[in-house]
């Protein structure tokens, strides 16, 4: 098997203006935030955001990066709306493209399959399809039933992080909730994986089973060792989520200038290890 380990830099690098970027995680929960840091730390903009929501959203909202999210929600879990993004959203900042949740799973789905749609009842009934009214329906060949045609979540370039992975990018996830990640790399052009420790091939389930092993090395691009690279999300077992931090991150929404403070801070540094000393001092 061949050795797909590769810088995080080396990973961002990879993004031009103007891409379709995924997100994986889901909410305040395991996001790659060390992805979205480098992120931060290359002239990359105009880009379209795919997530189940969360504090990369808002940050890539915030620092003016995001020219389109598409989403199903966008919160923070213990913090019920992602502020940053709220407050790009009011401003009218972002193009935004809100759907089911269900919705959001089909096309993901139907991306990670190489079709062009796929048929759900989500949707049916609802707004979704008053303020989205590019969506089409289709009918059953089969019976006749109406179903909302979602069309495929394609993206250039998807970022997870799971607990364990090994130089491959075969990658195990411990939580109990894989949160789709497996489809991200799936529907994506290219896929990297960021892991808390990249551990032997050998060892990759010394602490699960196959059923952890939810990422498989031919749907990925690289793999990035970064430990805590998931911070102020929760990675659990490994970590919960800081909610101390994600309070100040949360508050630093209220006003520019404890944005540009936060973001001074812990945002514009030289790289990921300078950012885990940031916090390190903050919480010290």
């Amino acid at each position: 098997m061949s050795d797909k380990v590769v810088s995080v830099e080396d990973a961002v690098a990879t993004l031009e203006d103007g891409m379709t970027v995924g997100i994986g995680g889901w909410g305040s929960r395991r996001k790659p935030m060390a992805f979205v840091r480098a992120i931060l730390r290359t002239p990359v903009k105009d880009l379209t955001v795919v997530s189940w929501g969360g504090p990369d959203l808002g940050i890539l909202c915030a620092a003016g990066r995001v020219r389109r999210a598409v989403y199903a929600f966008a919160t923070l879990d213990s913090i019920p709306l992602e502020p940053h993004f709220r407050r790009a959203r009011e401003a009218a900042a972002v193009e935004a493209t809100e759907w089911d949740e269900g919705m959001f799973y089909a096309g993901l789905l139907a991306a990670s399959l190489r079709l062009p749609f796929f048929p759900t009842r989500a949707g049916l009934g609802s707004d979704v399809l008053r303020i989205n009214p590019d969506l089409r329906t289709v009918a059953s060949p089969y019976t006749g039933e109406e179903l909302v045609a979602v069309p495929a979540l394609e993206v250039d370039v998807a970022f997870v992080h799971v607990h364990r992975a090994d130089p491959a990018g075969n990658g195990a996830v411990l939580g109990v909730d894989p949160y789709f990640d497996d489809l991200w790399c799936k529907a994506a052009r290219h896929a990297f994986v960021s892991t808390e420790r990249i551990v032997a091939t050998d060892h990759l389930l010394d602490e699960g089973t196959t059923r952890n092993l939810t990422i498989d090395r031919t749907m990925v691009t690289g793999v990035v060792e970064a430990p805590h690279g998931a911070h102020f999300t929760e990675c659990e077992p490994d970590y919960g989520r800081d909610e101390s931090f994600q309070r100040l991150y949360a508050a630093s929404a209220k006003d520019p200038d404890l944005w540009a403070e936060f973001a001074g801070t812990y945002l514009d540094v030289e790289d990921e290890a300078a950012y885990q000393e940031a916090v390190a001092r903050g919480s010290a």
